[in-house]
């Protein structure tokens, strides 16, 4: 990986007003082939893994908004399709995830 190729992270300072007194519990990074680097911190959420699944399902509908102002396609539309590939993967799950796995250290 060249100097140029680094990854480059969501400029985040535009929403430090509504980040003050939230935590970080996910970060993906998606490589060219289409893997996927999941981050995962459950300090950030709580005991609960329920709260994973209800982030997941906040997140797709932000994300289908995205889609939508990125591209121009109905927010309908792209929520359909992550939904599509979201079914799709679980119905046939990947496999072989990268590790390791990281989760946060007690302290964190």
């Amino acid at each position: 990986m060249s100097a140029n190729d680094n990854p480059v992270a969501i400029d985040l300072m535009p929403f430090i007003d509504s980040l003050r007194g939230a935590r970080e519990f996910l970060r993906i990074w998606a490589t060219e082939d289409g893997r996927l680097n999941c981050f995962v911190n459950p300090r950030g959420l709580g005991a609960d893994p329920a709260l994973f699944g209800v982030a997941l399902r906040d997140s797709m509908t932000h994300a289908a908004a995205a889609w939508s102002r990125a591209t121009g396609i109905p927010e309908d539309e792209a929520l359909a399709r992550i939904r599509e590939g979201f079914d799709q993967d679980a119905d046939t799950p990947t496999n072989d995830l990268p590790p390791p796995v990281v989760v946060a250290r007690k302290d964190h």
